[in-house]
């Protein structure tokens, strides 16, 4: 959004994002995983996140596109840059030398394209190559190995510096089956490729892996959620895994009433919920239209002067309830805490994403999308 005429603010805590990526760091073995801060940093300010990455010792960052690779260039970030989709619109193409990214390349296609440019170029570009083990989203595979190692060995001004593949289920405890099936894959690939003389560095893991798979590390690992205190493992057997890292984003809003529900009457759209007894409500100035959902209504629960608030009714396109009865100096222009809060009543990423029914990335894209503070 360029112009924002809301009142719920994403509160961004750089040091735990921080915290997060030194907590990895020390869990990869390698000590310096690659930051992944693809879109917008998962919601949490993409240039913000990069400068303090940089300051821990991050060498080498994901975007999610080259136009945002381009854009954090903009900024003048100097490190190393990946972009995970690869060149999709001719623009791309260029900028990958103009700009120094490092693209992930998943098709013939984009190879022969390269082809036609590199001949105009007077540097070597470093590409990835994507290899599909098990997600069936985007990749090459074993198979097409022996052309691959064709085609890059007939450019010059196009080397490979580094194949990766996604783990499906590397976050689920009852499926590290499928996990041992795409490394053996990820490992026959890459054998593949140094029996005909491509040497490359490798990854496979990612924030699961960093903390539950020690044996995926490889050379690099991606670290993405758990950078921002999202824990892959939580609600299972593992849940430990992820127990130091710190939530980065916190969301609040304004309160911009507060007035009686007496018994038998109803609040907003629907008449959905109606009161048993006599209450006490605040309007809330947040909606759906602020990337709060609606199906929130009912369900969810904020965070006010550290105690928990439960939401009432259907959630509005800029306003929805909550029931305040029996607190007091609750008053219009009360911060309100949407995500995260003081005290006990803080509510967690993963409750919210719960209540959403959703998961944390989704609550940290969508709810980041409002303007930012950073703290």
């Amino acid at each position: 959004m360029s112009i924002l005429y809301n009142k719920v603010t994403a509160v961004i805590e750089l040091a735990n994002i921080v915290h997060n990526y030194q907590v990895l760091s020390a869990a990869s073995g390698s000590g310096a995983p690659i930051a992944v801060i693809k879109a917008d940093a998962y919601g949490h300010g993409l240039s913000q996140v990069a400068q303090v990455l940089a300051g821990a010792g991050a060498e080498t960052f994901a975007v999610g596109t080259v136009e945002e690779a381009v854009a954090l260039r903009g900024t003048g970030h100097a490190h190393r840059v990946i972009a995970l989709l690869g060149p999709v619109e001719d623009a791309e193409y260029a900028a990958l030398w103009s700009a120094g990214v490092i693209p992930f390349l998943h098709t013939f296609e984009q190879l022969d394209r390269l082809a036609q440019l590199e001949k105009a170029q007077d540097e070597v570009l470093p590409v990835a190559l994507k290899f599909d083990t098990g997600m069936r989203r985007l990749g090459f595979t074993l198979a097409d190995v022996p052309a691959l190692a064709e085609r890059l060995k007939a450019m010059k001004n196009v080397r490979l510096d580094m194949v990766s593949s996604h783990l499906a289920t590397a976050d689920e405890p009852e499926a590290f089956s499928y996990v041992a099936a795409q490394a053996e894959e990820f490992a026959a690939i890459r054998r593949e490729l140094a029996a005909l003389g491509l040497a490359h560095t490798a990854n496979i893991a990612n924030s699961a892996a960093i903390l539950g798979h020690p044996d995926l590390h490889l050379d690099q690992q991606r670290a993405g959620i758990a950078l921002y205190g999202g824990n892959p493992f939580h609600g299972t057997e593992r849940e430990a895994l992820g127990r130091d890292l710190k939530p980065a984003m916190s969301v609040k809003t304004k309160i911009l009433s507060v007035h009686g529900l007496r018994a038998g009457q109803s609040v907003s759209y629907g008449c959905t919920y109606t009161a048993p007894e006599d209450k006490t409500v605040a309007i809330v100035a947040a909606g759906y239209a602020d990337a709060y959902s609606r199906s929130l209504s009912g369900k969810a629960q904020m965070c006010l002067k550290g105690r928990r608030v439960p939401v009432l009714g259907r959630v509005c396109m800029q306003m929805c309830a909550v029931d305040v009865t029996g607190m007091e100096g609750v008053r219009a222009g009360d911060d309100i805490w949407l995500l995260g809060g003081d005290g006990e009543g803080r509510i967690t990423p993963e409750e919210l994403a719960a209540w959403w029914g959703t998961i944390t990335y989704e609550v940290f894209c969508l709810l980041g999308l409002n303007k930012r503070e950073f703290v």
